[in-house]
């Protein structure tokens, strides 16, 4: 099968900042020079204007513009930590000392804590866990975003631990999200990894104004950005876990539950931001929206639900040299429409390479969940849009970071998702 994808024979880089605050903002660009001083001036980035003055810590190798923003989006989604890492690998230009230098300031400060080792200590006492050793330099796998620190402990009898430091607004959902993967754990869901308790039954405990979790730390195989979407034996565990998920699931009552989520209500009440501070991409989201209420946004509500994890997708997976040793960030999981992760996870690998779309991963993958029968022929019938749907939520994070590559990138893709729902539709289905 062919994908239209349009070819742009430019030289583009990437290239990775370090801001006044201490962050690395990653970009893309066809003129380094051009791009820096927009940076420096304020008019590259809504995320950069307000955290200058700005360091180049480092260039990649110059490629089209389609490898490029792969990449790009491929380093957005790593640790602070493996940023820098994940773009020597494509062979960068020498930086110069300066950036050198900068480069060194940033590596050096993330072995800097919030905390001391005596406050880490007593936080790991309220589990009755002995903390022998802190291991800041080993990279917990996850999205940074989801608490204001974490890191990994070491006790007494060797074991290790993954201590969270969570804010406080967030305290009840994460009480709900320890709730669910008891609940998941008690039905022997294996490939999960539920948050420990004290002696009384609590997850989250607080101390000292700080509310805190702690997990069994799970060590895994690093994600070959460049080879696992071309991967067939992928599809088939990212499939068997949510099989599994279903049929664990069913039936579960989830104390506190926020209701089914809507994503037309969520698309509406993004494209009314976009409408207001978001003009120069009104037209483009206007046609996406056109193209999801032809069919797809007025049986939404109607469809199916299910329990889902919520952002099921490759890189929130911690895998082993054959399989899965755990599913994590269930923060956005609950009642969803029964082809969410399904629709999510396709995008996702989509987005790295278009390609694939049409792979082995991906069939693999689609063949054996169409064969469980979890999901009901009228939700098949609307994969293509239901993609195309969930990349707003992606968009809405591009949208808040004031990323204006990316989120020209999110519009080229849906772009791209329409153009071809025809062939999609009849490779999947």
């Amino acid at each position: 099968m062919n994908i239209n994808v349009k070819k742009n024979s430019k030289t583009w880089l990437v290239y990775i900042l370090r801001c006044s605050d201490g962050s690395l903002y990653t970009g893309i660009t066809n003129n380094i020079e051009k791009r820096l001083a927009a940076h420096h001036q304020g008019k590259a980035a809504k995320y950069t204007r307000s955290r200058r003055p700005l360091e180049l810590l480092a260039t990649g190798a110059t490629m089209k513009k389609s490898a490029a923003m792969r990449l790009e989006l491929s380093i957005k989604r790593q640790p602070k930590g493996k940023k820098l890492s994940a773009l020597e690998k494509h062979a960068p230009r020498k930086p110069s000392t300066a950036a050198t230098t900068s480069k060194a300031r940033v590596v050096a400060g993330e072995d800097k804590s919030l905390f001391s080792k005596e406050t880490l200590k007593t936080a790991a006492g309220l589990w009755q866990v002995s903390l022998k050793k802190i291991h800041r330099k080993i990279p917990v796998q996850g999205s940074l975003e989801r608490s204001l620190y974490r890191v990994v402990l070491e006790d007494a009898h060797k074991r290790f631990f993954v201590l969270e430091q969570i804010a406080s607004q967030s305290v009840a959902r994460r009480k709900q999200i320890a709730g669910i993967l008891e609940l998941l754990a008690a039905k022997k869901l294996a490939q999960i990894n539920p948050y420990l308790t004290d002696e009384k039954g609590n997850h989250l405990l607080e101390h000292q104004n700080n509310f805190w979790q702690l997990s069994p730390f799970i060590p895994g195989v690093a994600l070959d950005r460049e080879k696992y979407i071309f991967e067939p034996w992928r599809g088939t565990a990212l499939a068997d876990f949510l099989i599994t998920l279903r049929r664990k699931s069913q039936k579960m009552t989830l104390a506190g539950s926020r209701g089914v989520f809507s994503l037309r209500n969520y698309i509406y009440k993004l494209v009314r931001e976009i409408n207001l501070y978001n003009k120069d991409i009104q037209n483009d989201i206007g046609s996406v929206v056109g193209f999801l209420e032809k069919d797809f946004l007025p049986v939404y509500e109607e469809l199916p639900v299910a329990f889902c994890h919520g952002d099921y997708h490759p890189l929130n997976i911690i895998w082993s040299t054959d399989g899965i040793r755990c599913v994590i960030d269930w923060e956005f999981c609950g009642m969803k429409s029964e082809l969410y992760d399904v629709a999510n996870l396709i995008g996702c690998i989509g987005m790295e390479n278009p390609h694939c779309l049409s792979g082995n991963l991906i069939g693999t993958f689609i063949g054996k969940i169409k064969k469980s029968g979890m999901i009901s022929k009228t939700s098949w019938t609307y994969l293509p849009e239901f993609i195309v749907a969930l990349r707003f939520a992606w968009l809405a994070e591009w949208l808040r970071l004031g990323d204006r590559d990316m989120i020209r990138l999110e519009c080229d893709y849906m772009k791209l998702l329409m153009d071809n729902k025809t062939v999609l539709q009849k490779v999947w289905l």
